[in-house]
């Protein structure tokens, strides 16, 4: 009969693993998620601007 079996952790460094890789593609969905929310946020902001100028200009023009 031997010890063998008693040290072996094997399992235990593949759910470490397992677990590392989940937490890195948590961070990358999460940082991926935050940039595609970045980029909609600008261009939403880019096109209320010009519909601001949009606006001013036509009331400008109106008043001449």
């Amino acid at each position: 009969m031997t010890d063998h079996d008693w040290y072996d952790d094997s399992e235990y460094h593949e759910a470490v693993q397992r677990a590392e890789r989940a937490k890195k593609f948590g961070w990358a969905a999460t940082a991926g998620t935050a940039g595609a929310l970045g980029c909609a946020l600008i261009v939403l902001v880019s096109f209320v601007v010009v519909a601001v100028v949009a606006g001013l200009y036509v009331v400008v023009d109106m008043d001449s």
